[in-house]
């Protein structure tokens, strides 16, 4: 057992990794529990965003001087990290925003080739980011969105799961551990079930990610969304993992630079 000295070190020691934690509020040591929300930044990742943009900020993909390869090279370390991370291939990694842009993402493509009366699952409880995206979908093409439902002890209904799992269901969407009230859901039996009815699985890991060890071919689902901003990282910085195979057949959802390897006469006719 840590006596109470050592434990005051422990604390110390982590309070010197974290700079705002040495600020003051009301005149007391800052004590900062919204980690939910947004965690803090310790020294070192401020450290390493301070060092890119001292020695080698470029275009990532764009330039072919030795500050844009740097950039570049970085960046895909960065997608590999991620990839080992969460047990994946590196083209299974996609950076985004933030978990709201990811589910926006896969709201928006998911759904581009369902019809009228085709089912979306998602759970009693959804954040808004992975509710109001796949609600104002289902509302503009005219889907029908069904909630699994909780028990007494605010966890999903088993029975809940099977009877809103059909074969009519095209998309379930549920997350891993409920921000509000900490349910850790059973996303690998849910996935299972999606997919028995050849429906496909998202999971929202926002707030799994931080805590507890992901395996991307073991919860087996076919997309899966996190956040850095709540696991010590960077504001701005978001993933959305893939499967390759379902990533490779999907249309794209953004156009742009990159995407093309050659100028194309696509028949445009430009006038003044």
């Amino acid at each position: 057992m840590l006596s109470a000295q050592t434990k005051t070190l422990d604390v110390e020691s982590i309070r010197k990794d974290f700079p705002i934690l040495q600020r003051k509020v009301h005149n007391k040591p800052l004590v900062y529990f919204d980690n939910a929300a947004t965690s803090q930044k310790p020294k070192q990742v401020i450290e390493a965003l301070d060092f890119y943009y001292k020695n080698y900020n470029a275009n990532v993909h764009r330039s072919i001087h030795q500050l844009g390869e740097e950039a570049t090279a970085e960046y895909e370390k960065a997608r590999q990290k991620i990839a080992d991370f969460i047990n994946a291939q590196y083209e299974e990694v996609i950076f985004t925003k933030n978990s709201t842009e990811g589910l926006n993402l896969l709201a928006y493509s998911l759904t581009s080739g369902l019809k009228k009366g085709d089912e979306i699952v998602i759970s009693q409880l959804e954040h808004h980011s992975n509710f109001v995206p796949w609600q104002q979908m289902a509302k503009h093409l005219g889907l029908k969105l069904k909630f699994i439902e909780i028990d007494d002890e605010a966890k999903l209904d088993e029975e809940s799961i099977k009877k809103n799992i059909t074969k009519n269901t095209k998309i379930v969407s549920v997350n891993h551990i409920s921000n509000a009230i900490g349910t850790i859901n059973p996303v690998e039996d849910i996935a299972k079930i999606a997919h028995e009815n050849n429906a496909l699985m998202v999971v929202d890991g926002s707030q799994s990610a931080p805590h507890m060890p992901l395996d991307m071919k073991k919860i087996d689902s076919d997309f899966y969304v996190f956040t850095g901003h709540k696991m010590l990282g960077p504001t701005g910085v978001g993933v959305v993992y893939g499967k390759k195979e379902l990533l490779e057949s999907m249309r794209p959802f953004l156009y742009g630079g990159e995407m093309i390897n050659e100028e194309l006469d696509l028949g445009l006719q430009l006038t003044t």
